[in-house]
C-alpha cells in the first residue's frame, strides 16, 4: 500500500513536469510566431527606419504649438537680465575674495621682511666678522712667512 501510495506521487510528479516542458514549449512557439519575419537585408531595413524616423519627426514639429514674437521677446530679455545679474554677483564675490586674498598676502610679506631685515643684519655682521676674522688670519700668515 505505502508502495502503491510512493508509485501514485512519482507519476504524479513526472506528469506534472511533462505538462510544465509543454506549456514551455507551447510558449515558446508562440512567441517565435509572434515575431515578424524580417524582410530585405539590414540596409533596406535600416533606410526604412531611418524614414521612418524623419517621417515621425516631422509629425511631432507640426503638432508643437510655437510661441509668438512677443513671449519670444519676453523670454530673452528675461534670460538676458537673469545672466546680467548673477554674472555681476559671481564678479562681486570673486573680486571680495581676491582682495581678501591679496590683503593677507601683504601681511604675510610684511611680517616676513620685517623678519628677513633682522636676519640680515645678524648675517651681515656675522659676515663682517667672518671677514675680518679671515683676513686677520691671512695677513698673520703673510706677517710669519
Amino acid at each position: 500500500m505505502a508502495d502503491e501510495k510512493k508509485q501514485a506521487e512519482k507519476e504524479a510528479l513526472k506528469a506534472q513536469k511533462q505538462a510544465e516542458k509543454e506549456a514551455l514549449k507551447a510558449k515558446k512557439e508562440r512567441i517565435k510566431q509572434s515575431k515578424p519575419k524580417k524582410e530585405g537585408n539590414i540596409f533596406t531595413r535600416m533606410l526604412n527606419a531611418i524614414k521612418k524616423f524623419f517621417k515621425d519627426f516631422k509629425g511631432t514639429c507640426k503638432k508643437v504649438i510655437w510661441p509668438d514674437r512677443k513671449t519670444v521677446l519676453k523670454n530673452t530679455l528675461i534670460v538676458f537680465v537673469t545672466v546680467v545679474v548673477v554674472g555681476a554677483g559671481i564678479w562681486l564675490v570673486d573680486f571680495a575674495f581676491s582682495r581678501g586674498i591679496r590683503g593677507v598676502q601683504d601681511v604675510i610679506s610684511n611680517s616676513v621682511s620685517e623678519e628677513a631685515s633682522d636676519d640680515e643684519t645678524t648675517t651681515n655682521s656675522a659676515l663682517n666678522e667672518l671677514s675680518s676674522s679671515l683676513s686677520e688670519s691671512a695677513s698673520a700668515e703673510n706677517v710669519t712667512e
